[in-house]
């Protein structure tokens, strides 16, 4: 579900928490290493996010969240906040074959360049959504 996250509304915050969990705290993120990627540069997108990224002229970037059923990808527009909600059984990762990963939910996608951290993140992301598996 692609929302706007800007503005701290309870029934936005409770459909999140529903959906990928409540945010790790403290001492969980610390023994993660933290829970977010670095600043990702988007190079492709469904049209649904294109066509508010393209509100303005900034550099398409966004970043990723985890949380304990889930992840978020967040990125801005003018000057709100979106957030694509993504539970790890609808989430699909792939990586092509020029340097950039893919995540996709539904009908709605997010291509990033690829780099070392990126790398790094994605296998983070793979651990944390095999812990999330029921056992």
């Amino acid at each position: 579900m692609l929302l706007n996250v800007s503005y701290n509304d309870p029934k936005i915050q409770n459909a999140v928490e529903e959906a990928v969990g409540k945010p790790f705290g403290l001492r969980q993120r610390w023994q993660m290493g933290g829970n977010g990627s670095p600043q990702l540069q988007i190079t492709q997108c469904s049209s649904e996010i294109y066509s508010l990224l393209t509100l303005d002229h900034n550099r398409n970037t966004c970043n990723i969240e985890l949380r304990p059923k889930g992840v978020i990808i967040h990125f801005r527009s003018l000057l709100e906040t979106y957030g694509l909600v993504i539970p790890y059984y609808k989430l699909k990762v792939y990586k092509g074959k020029s340097h950039e990963y893919s995540f996709y939910k539904d009908h709605y996608f997010i291509k990033v360049a690829a780099d070392e951290k990126v790398q790094k993140f994605v296998r983070k992301l793979q651990a944390q959504r095999i812990k999330s598996l029921p056992q």
